[in-house]
């Protein structure tokens, strides 16, 4: 029991690393040093060599991308990526058939917005717009109206009209 207790004790610890401690500063006092004299020179670097100046090739020029956009346009931006997403990468015939026929509200204004696109290939240009692509379509939200309806026993309910803003890219076909 009593060398329970001493094992036990955080005094008796104490004291047996007191005693410990000047052994080891014994210890590293007798260590011998290093001979910090023998210091290496660096070596000398090799001089890089000179590659042979490469012939800069002229950058390629970029491809022409016609531009339209259409702010404030009274449908829901949810609404209208669902059109925008069946359009994205079409070519200009493609995009008007299915936009024609498409029963939705948003594919009338998505269809005028590449119909100006296409205008804007053909006068600002000189661009035949009949081989354009839809390169890039946008759906980005706009402000909404917030207006309120009056429900039953005098609450009110509230609408939110939302407005788009779409942006149309247009750009040549690559020839393949």
């Amino acid at each position: 029991m009593a060398l329970e207790k001493k094992q036990r004790d955080p005094s008796t610890k104490k004291e047996a690393g007191k005693k410990a401690a000047p052994k080891k500063e014994a210890e590293k006092k007798a260590a011998p040093k290093k001979d910090t004299s023998t210091k290496k020179t660096p070596a000398k670097k090799a001089s890089p060599k000179k590659e042979p100046a490469k012939k800069k090739e002229a950058p390629k020029p970029a491809p022409i991308v016609v531009r339209a956009s259409s702010r404030y346009v009274r449908v829901a931006p949810r609404k209208a990526r669902l059109i925008a997403d069946q359009v994205r990468g079409l070519q200009i015939d493609r995009a008007r058939a299915l936009l024609q026929f498409s029963p939705r509200g948003a594919a009338q204004d998505i269809g005028k917005l590449i119909e100006s696109a296409a205008a804007n290939a053909e006068n600002n240009h000189d661009l035949v717009a009949d081989e354009m692509r839809v390169a890039e379509i946008t759906v980005d939200e706009g402000p909404t109206l917030r207006r309120f309806r009056p429900r039953a026993l005098g609450r009110a309910t509230p609408i939110n009209k939302r407005t788009s803003h779409i942006a149309v890219a247009l750009s040549p076909e690559e020839e393949i």
